[in-house]
Parts: structure tokens; sequence; C-alpha cells
């Protein structure tokens, strides 16, 4: 099947989940969920995934054992395309890659590389011209000063108090959300998303701590 977009219901599709966020609305409304929320999102990425490699729709079930929001279902749908995260939501459709948080010791290694005056002042640039293209730059969290052993009069100090870098992007509905030109604003957020994570590829990389020690 080729990718034509989203129609208009599938927002409303959320818009009702939201407003009724129970097994029996979902069961009511599953096969809209899968003909016009899910099946365009499958079609979205197996056309990208042989540009971006295998990508990953997730569940639209909530974990709710340790939330004292126990609403079952997510209002959104989510995927993994490339090295970008996708969602469709009532709010429309947006976009964000990058590291969000960082394991101890991605930190470390992000800090030291900010801190260098050759890898630090790529990053800038990066960061700036993402910005240019529209992209927020954004973390999970920011302390309030410099981290130990920084000084807080570092020229790139806002980029040494993120906790992750990342970038976001987000598009209100419109026409264009139940067309094919859905598809261009990921390839293009794909673009102007690859030189942070290439960025972060060469400097930061993957965590070595086991995910059970991370917290």
């Amino acid at each position: 099947m080729t990718f034509k977009g989203w129609p208009a219901e599938a927002l409303e599709f959320f818009d009702g989940l939201a407003a009724d966020n129970s097994k029996a609305y979902w069961q009511r409304h599953k096969q809209e969920y899968e003909d016009i929320v899910r099946g365009p999102m499958e079609e979205l990425v197996a056309e990208l995934e042989p540009r971006t490699g295998a990508g990953k729709i997730f569940r639209p079930y909530r974990d709710v054992r340790f939330s004292k929001d126990k609403s079952p279902y997510k209002t959104n749908i989510a995927a993994i395309i490339g090295d970008a995260y996708v969602q469709l939501s009532a709010e429309g459709l947006a976009a964000g890659s990058g590291m969000w948080e960082m394991a101890a010791d991605q930190l470390d290694r992000y800090r030291e590389a900010v801190d260098d005056d050759t890898t630090g002042k790529k990053l800038v640039r990066v960061v700036a011209k993402a910005n240019e293209n529209g992209l927020e730059v954004m973390s999970h969290g920011a302390l309030k000063t410099a981290p130990r052993g920084y000084d807080k009069d570092h020229p790139r100090i806002e980029l040494l108090r993120y906790k992750g870098v990342a970038l976001w992007q987000g598009w209100s509905p419109a026409a264009w959300l139940g067309t094919a030109k859905a598809k261009d604003r990921i390839t293009t957020f794909l673009r102007h998303s690859k030189p942070l994570v290439d960025w972060l590829n060469a400097n930061v990389g993957p965590s070595t701590i086991p995910e059970s020690r991370r917290r």
C-alpha cells in the first residue's frame, strides 16, 4: 500500500479516546484505529525502511504499573523510523531525534565533548543550524548551575547543563496531513537532525551500564 497520509478521522479518534479512555471505547473503535491510524503509520514505516532500516511501531497500551494515571491507552501512535521517533496525536504530527536522557557514562562523555573546543564548537554549529531549520533543541532535564568540575562561565554552559540533548519538531494539523506530503515532513526532519545524531554517535555513543543499574 502507498502512504497517503492520515485522514481527519484519525485525529477525531484520538479526541474521542482522550474523552473516554476506556476499554469500551477502544473495542467500539478498534477497527477505526487499525484502518485509519495504524494502517497509515505502517505504510509510512514501510516506505522509509529501505532508506532508514527497520522501523518499529509502539503498542497502543500504556504501562500503568508505576503510574497514578491508570488510563489504559496512549492518546497517540508512535514509531521509531531510522534515528527518529515519530508520533501522531490529536495535536498533529511530530518527530524527535537524539539522546533525550543519558546514562551516567554517556553524560560524562557528552560533557567532555562539549567542553572540548573542537567538538564543543561543532555542536554549537549543529544546534544553531537545527534551530534555523525550525527544530527545537531540548533535554530530559538541565542542571540549575554548572556540572561539578566545570566553570559556571563556560562559553557553552547551556549545553553543559543538559542531561541529554535531542531535537523536536511538531506540525499542527492541516490539509497536508491527509496527503503523502506528511512523509516529506518526516524525511526533511531526518535530514536536518542527522548532524546531531552523527555528533552524538561519534562523541557519546551507547551506554555500557546495564539497564538495571541506571537508576
